[in-house]
């Protein structure tokens, strides 16, 4: 046996469990690495908003509290509006719900000629087993839910404290990261770091502007109708239908129209209409003119990116995938050589084609080669009895001089004699 054979097998196990033992540390902290995306993309969108307060003289750490003391504020105000609201229309339904049972069944017995009635309906679903293992599956899933609501609390409290440190030490931290590269990669990281900052904020800014417009527009179509908890539910619209990408906007509508059901069935298709336009105002006019000096990506690169985030990373993925493709597309323009683009039809789509005469100057070129055909064949008649003219002189003429020449031998023959 060779004397390396031992070590180099020593060493190929030992490689295998440092892969297997890393691959098992980072399955177990891939959620507390996701908390720390999380609070890094969060602590990228504050950035400005502290900067600002930080160079008018307040302290950062300060600044940061601020900033997080009023964004906690504006949410738990929502959330409890909006508790309210849905409290209320929950024990409103629950109240009427026995009339609109009657109503339905009223209907079903017009129609289909049936005799139903509410008393044996209810009668029914309270014996059934549907209800019971339903029942029975709620009592034991309430663990589970209290386990979820504390384990969501618990994440949200650690998002919360890493972005706090982020953004509170972000100077501190930009040093740590520059002090261990050479001048020359620490001028890209700070570049790539500023990049980051602003399209974050950018898209952070643009979100909320879109959300601004589409709250004002449903409360007014809202408050038209007579809906109540207009106010609620437009802010709802507003940030559901920006914060939340590709599905926000069913979300989004969802809840106005139930709510409209409660207080007339047309209203719910008015409002179902109206979320439809205004979803392609929004796509097509408002949101390229947002966006175009924030995030500048193009859509279907935007949608892209947010089913890519979402096969990696779940909704975190979905919420954190444009302003990362953003940075990234900003960063890499910054050392992708352009050029002038030539001045060509086909770059604005338009096909060269080739010139073609129209059919009156195809028929007259088409007559004017049959002419010059005609003229050539009686040009080469005459031509050919010339040149047969020509070889008829020729042929007399050697036959005049092989006589000549005879006759002369002749001659000399004769004298010779």
């Amino acid at each position: 046996m060779p004397r390396w054979l031992p070590r180099a097998m020593v060493l190929a196990l030992a490689l295998i469990a440092v892969f297997q033992l890393g691959s098992w540390a980072f399955h177990q902290l891939t959620s507390l690495l996701i908390n720390i995306l999380i609070a890094f993309f969060l602590a990228l969108a504050i950035e400005p908003a502290v900067s600002w307060m930080a160079s008018r003289g307040m302290r950062r750490g300060l600044a940061t509290g601020l900033v997080f003391l009023a964004v906690m504020i504006a949410a738990a105000g929502f959330v409890t509006l909006l508790g309210s609201m849905l409290a209320g229309q929950i024990i409103k339904i629950v109240e009427e719900f026995p009339n609109y049972l009657d109503s339905v069944i009223n209907w079903i017995n017009t129609h289909f000629h049936t005799e139903l009635r509410r008393v044996d309906i209810q009668e029914g679903l309270l014996r059934s087993d549907w209800l019971r293992n339903y029942v029975r599956n709620s009592a034991t899933g309430v663990l589970d839910v209290s386990t979820q609501v504390l384990g969501g609390l618990f994440q949200l409290l650690t998002i919360t404290l890493f972005s706090f440190y982020f953004a509170a030490d972000g100077p501190r931290l930009r040093r740590a990261v520059c002090s261990v590269l050479p001048p020359a990669k620490q001028v890209e990281v700070l570049r790539a770091w500023e990049i980051a900052v602003d399209k974050t904020g950018g898209y952070l800014y643009s979100r909320g502007l879109m959300a601004l417009v589409s709250g004002v527009a449903h409360y007014i179509l809202l408050q038209a109708l007579g809906v109540p908890y207009a106010p609620v539910l437009a802010v709802w619209v507003g940030l559901v239908s920006q914060f939340i990408p590709t599905i926000g906007t069913y979300l989004a509508g969802a809840l106005p129209m139930l709510i409209a059901f409660t207080v007339d069935p047309w209203y719910a298709l008015w409002v179902l209409i109206f979320v439809v336009i205004y979803q392609q105002f929004e796509n097509y006019v408002l949101q390229p003119k947002l966006t175009s000096k924030t995030v500048d990506i193009h859509p279907a690169v935007a949608f892209g990116s947010v089913i890519a985030g979402t096969a990696l990373l779940g909704a975190v993925g979905a919420l954190v995938a444009i302003p990362a493709v953003a940075t990234l597309q900003a960063f890499l323009g910054a050392y992708v050589k352009r050029y002038e683009v030539t001045d060509d039809p086909r770059v604005h789509g338009h096909r060269r084609r080739a010139s073609s005469p129209g059919p009156l100057a195809r028929a007259r070129r088409l007559w004017e080669r049959r002419a010059g055909a005609q003229d050539a064949e009686a040009g080469s008649r005459p031509g050919t009895e010339n040149s047969e003219n020509s070889e008829n002189s020729e042929n007399s003429e050697n036959s005049e001089n092989s006589e000549n020449s005879e006759n002369s031998e002749n001659s000399e023959n004769s004298e010779d004699d």
